[in-house]
């Protein structure tokens, strides 16, 4: 099974994307790549392996800036909270601690070049089609990474990937399986339903009903709880007129971009590796037999293709695409670097194994004028200066909320203006109190019942308030008058569906016996005949559906099964199953889809019992 689990698992490597990437890092969290230098305290041991509170706190982080980047202004970070965040980031390291150990005792393991191989190729790193090396730091940077702690990274999710891909696709489905799995997908079923309407309007609700009514359920008749609230509001926008920068420092940071261009080249290879298999004497002879065949003519691409074990590249004749310096091994860079285009090295020696490596293409950099930059300079320039003075105001405001018994001396102190909402309940309001942070500190007995300002809570990244309990309107009885249209109207509804029901369920069982002989109408009504419908099939109510795919096959064709429901709208629904039909055998092409299906449900429960497997034989101590 083993061997299996890795020969399925060759093909993760080259579908792997940096969507998968950042959806793996939010779901599992992060380990070893933010271990702190100091290890005085942890926050759980995995078979003695420490995790360590930091790497908690940058997990935390990490999720909330992850679900804040794909919420967007969605965003609400109230609904989060810290706890809730702490218990699922130290699950996911746990987690994915599990993992890495599991792989690394069935000696999963990829070569550099894949991993290289994997950068280059990720679109995200790309400009115009081509691995560009200034979007792939400015993309490693945005992920709060360098580019050691990314590759180390990449590395680890290249190895749970390995775990989970090899696992999920030696999952085996018979054709048993699949047949069985056909007949019930394509089965389709005739039935019938009959619906009797709730009559609303046949029925009387007296005033001492709807009296009777609210004063039993007088509790629900509350007007909502409700607040008014002062805030002040500190906008990040408000200080990017207060800021400027000097000629000198778009000087300096236009020098600091262009310098920061480079040529890119263009490279191929063929890559023998030195492992365990082929030791460093056999790979050199090998790599010195192709450079013969290619010195007699023979087609670089095509050879590659033959030969190169580096499975990124060598369908595509060793072909890496263009990439600038840093980015590949130190001896290959050297190599590379001193090929004239169209030219093959020499036998090159790598941490890999032995290369032949041919130039394809050299594309200078383009060098834009100081003038084309110089608004996106100032903006990004004035943008680091507002982010940092939108910290420092942040932090005052904080403080002198803490410290003050109203707003106003916050408000003085920063030059804000005290707001004043309007009312809204625990379900909030509208703007501003639809939020839900500002919703939950409203209602908090800080605020609420002890009249304190609020810390300063963030609605988005641009935008920070407190917020001070200004008024307080309690829940208070509303009068009858108020209420008894909503209450004759919920009683009257009540009534109707409770009389059709009666009405329904002896007609139901006059069908069931035989005492009442089927016709095309009963009660005034009109069965509605559906023919081979599908699980899926359109234009059903799918409540009526699920109804019918639930009910036994009927013994014959005279002899239907019968079943019934209650409508949302009150209306009582007789459903009589007239037979069952079984579909036709599946194509062959219908059986190849059923089967990815089964497989890929199978290859999931498998991975998830495989995890449960580690959970259960692994020492996890909390603290």
């Amino acid at each position: 099974m083993l061997q299996n689990i890795r020969d399925n698992s060759q093909g993760w490597i080259a579908k792997t994307i940096i969507g998968v990437i950042i959806a793996l890092m939010a779901l599992t969290g992060f380990d070893a790549i933010f271990r702190a230098t100091s290890h005085s305290q942890d926050a759980a041991k995995v078979n003695g392996e420490e995790i360590s509170q930091n790497e908690l706190s940058q997990a935390v982080d990490m999720q909330r800036r992850q679900l804040a980047q794909q919420l967007g202004k969605d965003f609400d970070p109230a609904l989060l909270n810290d706890q809730m965040l702490r218990d699922s980031a130290l699950k996911g390291l746990i987690d994915r601690k599990l993992l890495l150990q599991g792989a690394a005792d069935s000696k999963f393991g990829f070569s550099e070049a894949s991993l290289d191989q994997q950068i280059l190729m990720t679109p995200e790193f790309q400009v115009d089609g081509k691995f560009n090396a200034d979007r792939f730091d400015q993309v490693v940077r945005q992920l709060g990474f360098t580019r050691l702690q990314f590759r180390q990274m990449l590395g680890q999710e290249m190895l749970i990937g390995q775990v989970r891909a090899g696992i999920a696709g030696s999952a085996f489905i018979t054709d048993a399986q699949v047949d069985a799995f056909a007949r019930l997908e394509k089965q389709t079923r005739d039935f019938a339903t009959l619906t009797l309407p709730a009559d609303v309007s046949s029925v009387k609700v007296t005033d001492d009903e709807i009296k009777a009514h609210y004063d039993e359920h007088a509790k629900e008749f509350l007007s909502p709880e409700q607040v008014v609230l002062d805030y002040i509001e500190l906008k990040k926008s408000s200080f990017f007129d207060k800021v400027s920068v000097k000629d000198e420092e778009l000087q300096v940071a236009y020098q600091k971009d262009i310098a920061n261009l480079a040529e890119q080249r263009r490279a191929a290879h063929i890559l023998i590796e030195v492992n365990d298999k082929m030791n460093d004497a056999q790979a050199k002879a090998k790599v010195e037999e192709i450079q013969q065949r290619l010195a007699k003519g023979e087609d670089f691409a095509a050879l590659a293709k033959e030969f190169s074990q580096d499975p990124g590249s060598s369908a595509k004749g060793g072909d890496l695409g263009y990439a600038g310096k840093g980015v590949y091994d130190p001896a290959f860079e050297d190599a590379l670097y001193a090929l004239n285009k169209d030219q093959v090295s020499a036998p090159v020696r790598s941490q890999f194994g032995w290369h032949l490596i041919k130039l394809l293409g050299v594309e200078a950099p383009s060098v834009p004028t100081f003038a084309s930059l110089k608004d996106k300079l100032t903006n990004d320039l004035k943008s680091q200066l507002v982010e940092q003075k939108f910290v420092e105001a942040t932090k005052q405001l904080e403080d002198s909320a803490f410290e003050s018994s109203d707003l106003a001396q916050p408000a003085q102190d920063l030059g804000l203006k005290v707001q004043t909402t309007a009312p809204f309940g625990r379900e909030g309001g509208e703007g501003l109190t639809a939020n839900r942070a500002v919703i939950q500190a409203a209602f908090s007995p800080e605020v609420l019942e002890e009249g304190s300002n609020s810390s300063a809570l963030e609605l988005d990244p641009e935008t920070v308030v407190v917020v001070r309990a200004k008024e307080h309107r309690q829940p208070e009885q509303l009068p009858l008058a108020t209420v008894s249209s909503a209450i004759r109207a919920q009683l009257a509804k009540q009534h109707a569906s409770e009389a059709v029901k009666a009405k329904g369920e002896a007609l139901l069982a006059g069908l069931r016996d035989g005492k009442t002989p089927l016709a095309d109408k009963q009660a005034g009504q009109s069965w509605k005949v559906v023919e081979a419908a599908s699980r899926g099939q359109e234009g059903v109510d799918p409540q009526v559906l699920q109804s019918v795919f639930r009910m036994p096959k009927p013994e014959g064709q005279d002899k239907p099964v019968y079943g019934n429901l209650t409508a949302a709208d009150g209306s009582f629904v007789i459903v009589r199953l007239n037979g069952v039909n079984q579909a036709a055998a599946p194509t062959d092409e219908e059986k190849a889809q059923y089967r990815r299906f089964l497989a890929s449900r199978e290859g999931q429960q498998d991975f998830a019992a495989y995890r449960a497997q580690l959970q259960n034989a692994a020492k996890i101590e909390k603290y």
